[in-house]
């Protein structure tokens, strides 16, 4: 019998020794590849340490006879928590992230929980043999009782884990990533023959692209993804100092508007000739349509100078309202209150998050405040260093530290361009892919983040998200990729 304890005691010796081992040979892999668990990410950097910590002191202790029943106790209990953590990830995790390496690095989750059940019975059994010496039922009742004690004890601080960093993650989030595999795959491409496309609409899969460079065509990529139609678009005014001309699509209807004049065109296909419906009204820097007959702008007070939120209104008559609290001022109200604003086109809501500050606010279509949330990074307040001029203006006079750089939103979600480098996350890899940050805003929680690659120096400039697939433009060519969650 003592044989056979050895024999266990020695298996868990190699198990947590080459375990240990291999953590630390690549201790930085190891610590990217427990951050990206979906249960324990936001402590990775204390648990990476602890374990191997924990699993040389249990090797050593086995080594000990005076002290081998204290290490199969804590085998028994660590491999209870290996378990629970298995179970954990096959039926309560977001996504189920690919199984660890070393010596079982064959195994899938399902064998890996087998497996550490074939421990858990083998440390019991070798714990009753240790003990054989108990001659009555209440010392063998003491030790199946501390086996219990222990396996309670293992569960409850893993699920204790779990729970605490599902709500850090989601609600507290220390700058830790999560990247399940393949949220966006099998992409398809269209060579659009020019990089002067961007995106202006969507009617279910059927994509509206607008062009810089002749502002008056409209590009239709069908759902078949098989080319492009080209439109001619006309404007009833031709006559104004047009600047920079901005196409929008809420199929049938569609707008066409220059800030600069500024004049707001609406039209409704298939009539291809837009009216002008608004003209030196309010001057903006930015507009979405929200409804055939509203859109959301932004624009700068004529009283401070400082940016704030309108709406204009078409039908039956132009009108135009202000929402003059809805951006939050740090430094200037200019500069720090920057940011970009796109439309869900399923919740019809407008989601405005800020370029410098981990932030985003949701507006609905009267101009009221919905609710705001945090990107996952930490950069609460824009850093930012201005001078002032001595004509009065304000300039930047450094580089600013830019959080958020490009949005896409559909269904609740909010997918998010971000240009900081999260915890435990690989510099190449930011080289080589663009990260996008996925979050829930009506509640704020943040969901999981996938890459978008490079191809060599061509790099995603804009996106759209639809129910069933991701568009990306790159260079000249518009991707398509099926949205896997």
């Amino acid at each position: 019998m003592k044989v056979f304890v050895n024999i266990i005691s020695y298996f868990f010796v190699l198990l947590f020794v080459y375990a240990a081992i291999s953590k630390l040979m690549d201790f930085e892999a190891f610590q990217v590849q427990l951050a990206q668990s979906p249960l324990l990410s936001a402590y990775a950097n204390f648990i990476s340490l602890a374990l191997i910590i924990i699993e040389l002191i249990i090797a050593v202790l086995l080594c000990i006879n005076r002290a081998r029943l204290l290490g199969l106790y804590a085998s028994f209990g660590l491999m209870i928590a290996f378990t629970v953590y298995i179970y954990l990830i096959l039926n309560y995790s977001d996504f189920v992230p690919c199984s660890c390496g070393g010596i079982l690095e064959k195994l899938g989750w399902t064998e890996h929980l087998f497996f550490n059940i074939g421990c858990i019975v083998l440390s019991a059994i070798a714990i009753f043999i240790l003990k054989n010496t108990a001659k009555t039922e209440r010392k063998r009742f003491q030790y199946a009782l501390v086996l219990i004690i222990i396996a309670i004890g293992s569960s409850s601080l893993v699920i204790g884990l779990f729970l605490s960093s599902e709500h850090i993650i989601k609600k507290e989030n220390n700058f830790t990533r999560r990247f399940p595999p393949h949220p966006i795959d099998r992409p398809s491409y269209l060579d659009l023959k020019t990089n002067s496309f961007y995106f202006a609409g969507q009617n279910g899969d059927t994509i509206y692209l607008g062009n810089k460079s002749a502002p008056l065509i409209m590009g239709t990529v069908m759902p078949n993804f098989n080319g492009i139609k080209i439109d001619t678009l006309k404007l009833d005014d031709m006559t104004l100092p047009f600047r920079e001309v901005k196409l929008q699509v809420d199929y049938p209807y569609y707008s066409l508007s220059d800030g600069n004049v500024p004049a707001v065109f609406q039209g409704k296909f298939p009539d291809k000739m837009a009216k002008l419906v608004m003209k030196d009204h309010a001057y903006f820097s930015r507009m979405v349509m929200v409804t055939p007959y509203k859109s959301i702008f932004r624009g700068q007070s004529t009283l401070t100078g400082e940016n704030i939120m309108g709406l204009l209104s078409t039908l039956p008559n132009t009108q135009i309202s202000f929402n003059t609290t809805f951006l939050e001022k740090q430094i200037d109200g200019v500069f720090d209150t920057d940011g970009a604003f796109i439309r869900d086109p399923k919740a019809k809501k407008i989601i405005y998050t800020y370029f410098y500050r981990n932030e985003y606010r949701v507006l609905d279509s009267t101009l009221s405040f919905s609710g705001k949330g945090k990107t996952i990074d930490t950069i609460s307040k824009a850093q930012l260093k201005l001078a002032t001029l001595k004509d009065g203006t304000t300039k930047m006079s450094a580089p600013p530290l830019k959080v958020n750089i490009d949005q896409a939103a559909y269904d609740g979600l909010l997918f998010n361009e971000s240009n900081l480098r999260g915890k435990h996350e690989s510099a190449e890899m930011w080289k080589e892919a663009k990260i996008i940050d996925v979050y829930h805003y009506p509640t704020g929680d943040y969901r999981y983040s996938f890459y978008v690659h490079h191809n060599k120096q061509e790099k995603m400039r804009s996106m759209l998200v639809t129910k069933k697939y991701f568009y990306a433009l790159r260079e000249n060519r518009l991707i398509k990729y099926q949205r896997m969650r």
